[in-house]
């Protein structure tokens, strides 16, 4: 034995990962356990373990973590990235530890049914983290002007101007506020400015870099989409050509219609939320913009709206957004509808 194959068949490697450590199970074509072992997730560890077993394949699963790991790895052997969510197997197993989470990708991965994962390439995966920076301080800037109200609300302050503008600054500097009251009001807004320069500079950068891809100043063709939306989306989507139709990336947005069949009965139910959390959110926001300003798309709107209601309307329209979006990326055409 070479130490990454028997004969021809090389060794399959399951890998449980944790913050500090993973744990590794390396089996044969049979099945047999050759190795078990923790691994630190240092890259000198890892770099040892891969060497050890160089020309092997190796699972890992889609965590918080597993970039560094998957880039290491991926240097000494082919790794193939395993969707928590579709390895039923190991998240319905009845007892768990790391030596059976390691064991069963092994075996998944040795009869080639590990559900894999998309791995996008660095300078995406760079994209996505600073739309998804961009997302989360809007997150944490709202919580902070809600805290704000609450303060107010709660010295029966009910009637006052936008405090976030600066004519609601200079209101907010007259109110007769209790000291502990007026110290959390001013840190909030402190907190709240200070977010908001941040915006502003990842703001700048992701117009930059907007304007360097090709494919995000297409979407920007779109009434309703915006640099940081065009961005947000490209970077979600990745390669385009991944799809082989437009159905399989309207069911990675999660914006396909869950069905329930029995015989020959087949219902159709609400969408199935599945996949990417992030396309389905700036889809659906990028959607009610849209409806103020494009005569198709909000046509199409008002003629489900009319029907169905506005929630249901307003999700059909980012899935028709989506499908103009999948043949506009695979032509490299601007948007137009008729």
């Amino acid at each position: 034995m070479s130490g990454t194959r028997i004969g021809d068949y090389p060794v399959c490697i399951g890998m449980d990962i944790h913050k500090r450590y993973s744990y590794a199970a390396v089996v044969d074509e049979t099945g047999e356990i050759i190795e078990e072992r923790r691994v630190e997730n240092s890259r000198e560890s890892l770099e040892k373990f891969a060497s050890k077993y160089k020309g092997a394949k190796a699972v890992i699963e889609a965590t918080s973590n597993y970039r560094f790991i998957y880039d290491v790895l991926e240097n000494y052997m082919e790794v193939k990235l395993a969707n928590p969510y579709k390895t039923r197997v190991i998240a319905e197993a009845r007892i768990k530890n790391d030596r059976l989470d390691a064991k069963m990708l092994a075996h998944l991965l040795r009869a080639n049914l590990i559900a894999e994962s998309y791995v996008p390439p660095k300078e995406v995966r760079e994209l996505r983290d600073l739309t998804r920076m961009r997302k989360a301080l809007i997150e944490d800037r709202n919580r902070l002007k809600n805290r704000v109200h609450a303060i107010l609300l709660r010295n029966g302050i009910f009637e006052y101007p936008n405090p976030f503008t600066k004519k609601g600054r200079e209101h907010l500097e007259n109110l007769c506020l209790p000291e502990i009251d007026r110290e959390l009001l001013n840190a909030s807004l402190s907190i709240i400015d200070r977010i908001n320069e941040e915006i502003k500079k990842i703001d700048r950068i992701i117009k930059e870099k907007a304007k360097e891809d090709n494919d995000a100043i297409l979407l920007t063709t779109i009434p309703g989409i915006s640099y940081y939306a065009a961005l947000l989306i490209k970077s979600e989507i990745g390669d385009v050509n991944r799809f082989p139709n437009k159905f399989k990336l309207i069911s990675y947005a999660g914006l396909c219609p869950s069905i329930k069949q029995s015989g020959n009965k087949e219902i159709k139910g609400h969408i199935t939320k599945q996949g990417s959390r992030m396309l389905r959110w700036i889809l659906i926001q990028c959607a009610n913009v849209a409806i103020r300003h494009d005569e198709y798309l909000r046509n199409f709107y008002l003629r489900i709206r009319r029907r169905r209601g506005h929630n249901i309307a307003i999700v059909a329209t980012a899935r028709k957004m989506l499908v103009c979006i999948y043949f506009m990326l695979k032509r490299k055409e601007v948007y137009n509808p008729r």
